[in-house]
């Protein structure tokens, strides 16, 4: 299973807020032993909304879509999640009920008697229509649930608000609820070193050659103009902590024989998944 992320909203792409979802995300999915494959920014139009939630719902991945499902008017991700799946929007009983629930409470913390007619409080149901089928995630910040809706195969791509305190604890809930049949049962390890002054042209065969004969997945970060280390590629492999080593130490004999001069190796460990 990939994981991948929509992120919605003019002002992420105006930069009047910077995006905080890419690194929570990766933060959330490596405790779990798993990756974001990929991640998309789209702004406040429906018709690339719709698009990227339709090749979303196509691809088979679990995308996590972030932003836009509120009801205000520059909110069209449940709109255009209904027409990316050609269903109508229905307001879901449980969101109803869940936002009903909401309102009496801040009635209740100021004061007031609930009106349920009252035009504002009738407006806020808009939050509860979703496209038919979907499903809710809690929301245990304010109550005001997420939705989820399956996608080709076993992929499925789930809504949540773009407020980190909201979302956050919701994209947790579904990794734990719905993905734990993808969780890593060994914890993840990735070795490298410091290689000066090289060409990645140069070491490609032997990334291809590792890649081929272990079961683990071969970087390389090249830098120009290090502070310390001045030219040089980061290189090394990532994957179980079992396949780990020895793919490491293929690779740095491989270095060798190309009197390659090595500089320091780094260790960073990924968190052992809890199934």
């Amino acid at each position: 299973m990939k994981f991948g992320l929509l992120i919605i909203g003019d002002e992420i792409l105006s930069g009047k807020r910077a995006d905080k979802h890419l690194a929570q995300a990766i933060a959330l999915l490596g405790a779990r032993g798993l990756q974001v494959a990929y991640a998309h920014y789209v702004g406040d139009d429906p018709e690339r909304i719709t698009a990227a939630l339709a090749q979303a719902f196509a691809s088979g991945d679990t995308v996590f879509s972030f932003g836009g499902i509120g009801a205000t008017p520059d909110d069209h991700t449940r709109q255009c999640a209904a027409r990316a799946l050609g269903r109508p929007l229905a307001l879901h009983p449980g969101a109803r009920d869940l936002i009903w629930e909401r309102m009496q409470d801040i009635a209740r913390e100021n004061g007031s008697v609930f009106d349920p007619e009252r035009d504002d409080n009738r407006h806020r149901l808009e939050m509860g229509k979703f496209p038919e089928g979907a499903a809710l995630i809690p929301n245990p910040y304010n109550k005001i649930p997420g939705f989820s809706l399956p996608g080709l195969g076993a992929g499925a791509v789930h809504f949540v608000p773009g407020f980190p305190v909201m979302a956050w604890p919701m994209v947790e809930w579904v990794l734990d609820t719905h993905c734990r049949a993808w969780f890593a049962t060994e914890a993840q390890l990735e070795l490298s070193v410091i290689v000066m002054g090289a060409m990645e042209a140069t070491l490609t065969p032997l990334m291809e050659e590792i890649e081929a004969g272990f079961a683990v997945k071969v970087f390389s970060l090249p830098s120009v103009d290090h502070p310390t280390y001045g030219r040089h590629i980061e290189l090394g492999v990532k994957g179980a902590e079992s396949e780990v080593p020895a793919a490491f130490a293929a690779l740095k004999q491989g270095l060798q024989e190309f009197s390659a001069q090595l500089g320091p190796e780094l260790v960073r460990k990924g968190a052992l998944a809890s199934t």
